[in-house]
C-alpha cells in the first residue's frame, strides 16, 4: 500500500506532500466557511477589489470594442485568483495561530518576509495570464474573422448559431482548461507555502506540482470546484466573488495544511 506521505530522496529537502481524500476536500471547504464567516475578509472585496475589477472589464468592452475578449478576461481572473487571496490566506494562518484576524491584517503580506517569492509567483500568474488572453485573441480571429462586433445580441448570435462561434467555443474551452490545468500544478499550494515557510518560488511551484501529480484525481476534482464556485460567483457581474472568493481563499489554506505535511 502506498504510503500517505511521499517520502523519496531526490526531494528529501523539499516539503513533503500527502495523499489526500475527497474527505479532505470537504473538510478544506468546511474550514473555509467557518473562516468566512468568523473572519469580516468579505469587506475587502465587495468594497474594493471585485466593483473595480467589473467596472474595467465593463470600460474595456465599452470604449475599447473588446467584447470578444469579454469572457476570456473574466474567466481568466481565475487563473490570477491564487495571488489575489493571498491576504485571505495570511487571515486563516493568523485565526489557525490564534492571533488577532481583523481584516485589515490582509494586507501584512506585504511586509512579510515572503513578500518577494509572493510577487515572483504573482508575476508568473500574470504571465500566463496574458498569454492565455493573447491565445484567446488569436482563436477568435482565426474562427470568426476580425470584423468589429459592437451589439450584444449580434455576438450572441455568431458565437451560438454559426459553425465558426462553435469552433470558437469547443477550441476556446479546450485551450482553456490546459491553461487553469498549467495554473493549477503551480500554484494548488504554492502561495500558502511561501507565506507559511517562506520558501523560495522555486520550492514554492516543485511543491505544488508535486502535490498535484500525488493527488491527480482529488486536484483535479478541486479544480472543477474552484472553477463552478467562481462562475456561479461572476453571474452577478462579479458581485457575487465577494462571497465566493473568501471562501474559496480560506478553503484554500486548509487544503494546503492537509495536503503538505
Amino acid at each position: 500500500m502506498a504510503s500517505a506521505v511521499e517520502h523519496s530522496g531526490a526531494y528529501s529537502d523539499l516539503p513533503q506532500v500527502r495523499r489526500i481524500s475527497f474527505t479532505d476536500l470537504r473538510v478544506a471547504l468546511t474550514r473555509g466557511i467557518e473562516d468566512f464567516r468568523e473572519i469580516p475578509s468579505q469587506a475587502v472585496f465587495l468594497c474594493l477589489i471585485y466593483p473595480l475589477v467589473g467596472l474595467f472589464l465593463w470600460s474595456l468592452m465599452v470604449r475599447y470594442d473588446t467584447l470578444p475578449l469579454l469572457f476570456p478576461l473574466v474567466a481568466g481572473f481565475a487563473l490570477i485568483g491564487p495571488f489575489a487571496a493571498v491576504g485571505l490566506y495570511e487571515l486563516s494562518r493568523r485565526r489557525e495561530l490564534g492571533l488577532e484576524s481583523n481584516w485589515q491584517h490582509a494586507f501584512d503580506v506585504f511586509s512579510s518576509p515572503a513578500k518577494w517569492t509572493i510577487f515572483a509567483l504573482a508575476v508568473l500568474l500574470l504571465v500566463i495570464f496574458a498569454t492565455w488572453v493573447s491565445t484567446a485573441h488569436y482563436i477568435y480571429v482565426r474562427t470568426m474573422g476580425d470584423t468589429p462586433l459592437t451589439s450584444v445580441t449580434l455576438f450572441a448570435r455568431k458565437v451560438f448559431l454559426t459553425k465558426q462561434g462553435w469552433e470558437l467555443i469547443l477550441a476556446g474551452n479546450g485551450i482553456g482548461f490546459l491553461f487553469a490545468l498549467v495554473t493549477l500544478m503551480v500554484s494548488a499550494v504554492s502561495f500558502p507555502l511561501a507565506l507559511d515557510r517562506k520558501v523560495d518560488p522555486a520550492t514554492a511551484i516543485i511543491t505544488s506540482v508535486r502535490a498535484v501529480l500525488h493527488n491527480p484525481v482529488q486536484m483535479l476534482a478541486w479544480g472543477f470546484v474552484v472553477a463552478l464556485a467562481l462562475v456561479a460567483g461572476s453571474i452577478p457581474f462579479l458581485f457575487g466573488l465577494a462571497i465566493v472568493m473568501p471562501v474559496l481563499g480560506h478553503a484554500t489554506w486548509h487544503l494546503y495544511r492537509r495536503v503538505v505535511v
